[in-house]
């Protein structure tokens, strides 16, 4: 296991200060704001240290199984998190029934709201059965690290550390983009369609929690790339648009793990107002679809 995924896992290891209220720490983004997939994931956890032990949330490691599993969650992004300051997480646990269990999470910095997560557990079970098909990518093992990537485009970005910044908020994960990122075609608006392939720089623990949070993590950093690769901006790294998560939803389909290649097909629909959609499939390397993503988000041009 890398030193930045070991690092992550401990940010994600919240401390329980009382019954259903948690606290967790955060660590420096490429903005100065506590990034949205840091967020989500700890509330996800928050989550799931309330559901009782019998119904401890499962992906389905491999297969079958009768624990219940986390199929949705659903989530606002209210205020910009303090990076330099603790972030409290309060549970409501809104209904354990015999099928499904609802928990509520509020995350709190300095006496206010800054994010809201719902999220459902349900008891495994079986039901009629069929997916999307699996689009075509490339073997993920044939494309660039992030490491070998981003030196590429240095030029491209607006500060001479962005590089080094960019590698070290992402040493946790091996993503590796299948088409150039936008800052790779600035200036050149193309279909807003990108995929990335993605897993995490070393072998998780079979807790099916911690892939599921893990999973949660990774979705927010490349969603809304489909939406500048329509207009050719680069990004926030380049400085050609401003933005911010405003709601992300992810429902959970199928057992995955986030220790092993996942590809991550994203797609934008629609830009207005001032805001951009995104929504994208997960499959496993062997064709499953194993979650499905949308994320609304401020993207702004600046003045």
């Amino acid at each position: 296991m890398s030193t930045a995924l070991g690092s992550l896992l401990d940010l994600l290891d919240l401390e329980q200060i009382e019954r259903d209220i948690f606290r967790g720490s955060s660590r420096s983004a490429l903005v100065p704001r506590v990034f949205g997939g840091q967020v989500a994931a700890q509330a996800l956890v928050a989550a799931g240290r309330t559901v009782p032990a019998d119904r401890s949330p499962s992906s389905r490691m491999n297969s079958g199984g009768g624990d219940p599993i986390a199929h949705s969650l659903h989530a606002y992004f209210l205020r910009m998190g303090d990076p330099g300051a603790p972030i409290v997480y309060s549970v409501d646990r809104i209904r354990d029934g015999r099928s499904f269990t609802t928990r509520r999470v509020v995350a709190v910095q300095h006496g206010q709201p800054i994010f809201h997560l719902s999220a459902s557990f349900q008891t495994y079970e079986d039901g009629l059965e069929h997916q999307a098909e699996m689009p075509a990518a490339p073997d993920p093992e044939t494309l660039p690290t992030a490491a070998e990537m981003l030196p590429r485009y240095a030029d491209r970005f607006n500060g001479p550390d962005v590089v080094d910044r960019l590698i070290e908020a992402r040493a946790a994960v091996d993503l590796r983009y299948v088409d150039a990122p936008p800052f790779g075609t600035v200036g050149e608006p193309r279909e807003p369609r990108s995929q990335v392939w993605f897993r995490t720089n070393g072998k998780l623990a079979d807790d099916p929690l911690l892939h599921v949070c893990m999973a949660t993590y990774v979705s927010d950093m490349t969603l809304l790339d489909s939406v500048l690769l329509a207009h050719g901006r680069g990004g926030w790294a380049v400085g050609d648009v401003v933005g911010a998560s405003l709601d992300h939803a992810m429902w959970f389909h199928r057992p995955f793990r986030a220790d092993e290649w996942l590809l991550y097909d994203q797609e934008s629909p629609s830009a207005s107002g001032g805001r951009g959609l995104g929504q994208a499939r997960i499959y496993t390397q062997d064709g499953r679809l194993a979650i499905t993503v949308i994320q609304e988000g401020v993207v702004r041009v600046p003045r």
